[in-house]
């Protein structure tokens, strides 16, 4: 006979527009069986009634459509981020407020490298660096030559569209004044001009450093280890589905993913994206590829994302923007992906039905986005194709009448408005533009399907930190970038769980409790909807539950 457990809850946010609310929902095999009170389980006949979160709420399981799974293995590296941060062992790690602190943490590493018998010819890898907090001041070969000017050290930025090298890795890289590969930033004036300043922008110029040392970044190489971190990271932020939205899926790839979510005790559902913007292979046999790995999908596993790629970053100043450009007046970004490339790529993975999301940071970026793919659509229609513009953060409401039209989705960052939104309304993009970032509301209006996201390990993974930020739009210093643009908190749910599972053509499996879908629940002690939109970020997190199977979170 085949058990049923009934969970009874303080209450039960199920997302579900026709029963919004319950006391108690029945699982069998791993699937949702009845939502409602205790009489309606009796219908269902005999069961076990599992009262362990009774003091509790349920709401479905959190989805975070836009982050990679190195938030779980980038602590391998060393942190320098502005800052303080939380490891998936729940160690907080102080953030660097000065150059000079950024270069005493690593010059302390080298210092502890050197001590283990570590020499010269094992690189100092760090992450998390973000320049746009210190100023004008950019971190050069002088800062990191100040640590080793023969150890090789290569700090990994924060937004993943950067990375700065000492001398010692310029020299291993071949990178001299003569280099013109674009994203090879080089002095302007003093005794140094025309030389490189170590800073490397965007992947061409990158993979100067990657192709001698290998990848740092998000596609370093996978762990089993890193996916199980990165597993109880998410469970400790009632995430139960989640993308790595870049992922080469080579045969060791998927090896490891298959491996480490085969194990019943990983609580996390991953959809790896399959990289298509400087990848090895054409679109032709990347489709092909991502085709073939279907047939091998499994409850926690789903092969059939495909990952584009148009611009930068807008804090890194090298996201493509429209007129009148950056506010600082710093020329306009860079284009990864040629548009013209974009759009025959676009087309090749679009042919083969696969589910296409496409960076896009800025709004020049975003308007070839939709223009490309109003043309590949009117060449080849598809219905309920769901494709997605992810980030989208300078998206206005005539380009999102436009998605609206074509159906396409939007997954926008609003983290970007606590992380970055004074640098954004002082720098990159001046107070109009900084009002309207991340338009949740204006997405809404237009009838866009809406996501929101961290872009994790870019952010912190947390999708409730995320929807504050979209119910809130707070920066730092107290400033409300766009407050028509504030949502409602359970539009901010919304854009949690079932609107990412829109996205990712699962919303019916997952992203509300409702009798035949899966039995995924994240687990909180306090209700996001009678705390003060202001506490939202510290509604906390008991554990979840994927599939009907029950962890709790580790404390830290």
């Amino acid at each position: 006979m085949t058990n049923t457990t009934v969970y009874s809850a303080r209450k039960i946010i199920t997302m579900n527009p026709m029963q919004p609310e319950a006391t108690h929902v029945a699982v069998r095999d791993g699937r949702i069986l009845a939502v409602g009170d205790l009489d309606r389980m009796h219908a269902w006949g005999t069961y076990t009634l599992d009262g362990r979160f009774a003091d509790k709420v349920l709401m479905p399981g959190l989805v975070e459509g836009h982050c990679h799974l190195k938030e779980g293995s980038v602590w391998d590296m060393h942190y320098l981020g502005w800052f303080d941060r939380r490891d998936p062992n729940g160690k907080v790690w102080r953030g660097l407020r000065s150059m000079d602190a950024v270069v005493a943490r690593l010059s302390e590493v080298d210092a502890q490298m050197r001590a283990a018998g570590k020499g010269d010819a094992e690189p100092l890898i760090a992450w998390g660096f973000d320049p746009i907090y210190f100023g004008g001041e950019r971190m050069t070969v002088e800062h990191l030559d100040r640590v080793s000017k023969t150890r090789r050290i290569v700090v990994t930025n924060a937004n993943g569209h950067m990375m700065n090298v000492n001398s010692a890795m310029l020299r291993l890289a071949d990178i001299t004044r003569d280099n013109e590969v674009e994203g090879v930033v080089k002095f302007q004036g003093g005794a140094n001009a025309g030389e490189p300043t170590g800073e490397l922008q965007e992947p061409a110029a990158m993979f100067l450093v990657v192709r001698k040392i290998g990848e740092t970044g998000v596609l370093a190489p996978m762990t089993e280890d890193g996916v199980r971190s990165f597993a109880a990271l998410a469970c400790m932020q009632g995430v139960t589905t989640a993308t790595d939205l870049v992922n080469r899926l080579t045969d060791a790839d998927c090896k490891v993913l298959e491996s480490a979510l085969a194990d019943d005790d990983c609580s996390i559902r991953i959809l790896p994206a399959f990289q298509a913007f400087h990848g090895t292979h054409g679109a032709a046999l990347g489709a092909e590829h991502v085709k073939g790995l279907v047939s091998r999908n499994t409850d926690r596993l789903r092969y059939g994302l495909v990952k584009m790629m148009l611009d930068g970053s807008i804090q890194g100043f090298s996201a493509r923007l429209r007129w009148p450009g950056y506010f600082n007046g710093a020329p306009n970004g860079i284009w990864v992906t040629a548009p013209a490339q974009y759009e025959v790529d676009f087309e090749t993975y679009h042919r083969a039905g696969l589910l296409i999301h496409t960076h896009t940071n800025a709004d020049e970026a975003s308007e070839v986005a939709i223009n490309a793919i109003e043309r590949v659509l009117t060449r080849a229609p598809r219905p309920d194709h769901r494709h997605t513009l992810q980030h989208g953060q300078m998206i206005d409401a005539p380009l999102f009448r436009r998605m609206a039209t074509l159906g396409l989705c939007a997954n926008l960052f609003t983290n970007h408005i606590w992380y970055w939104g004074d640098q954004h309304f002082e720098m990159t993009m001046g107070p109009d533009r900084a009002h309207r970032m991340d338009a949740c509301a204006s997405a809404l209006a237009a009838g866009v399907p809406l996501a929101i996201h961290s872009d994790a390990p870019v952010t912190p993974l947390g999708p409730l930190f995320t929807a504050w930020c979209a119910v809130n739009r707070v920066t730092p210093s107290g400033r409300v970038l766009g407050e028509t643009q504030r949502i409602s908190v359970p539009q901010a749910l919304h854009a949690i769980t079932l609107g990412p599972a829109w996205t990712l053509k699962l919303d019916q499996e997952i992203g509300s409790i409702e009798c035949g879908k899966r039995a995924d629940f994240c687990v909180l002690e306090d209700d996001p909807l009678a705390v003060d939109p202001m506490a939202l970020k510290d509604v906390r997190v008991w554990g979840t539950v994927l599939s009907g199977r029950v962890f709790e979170a580790r404390k830290g």
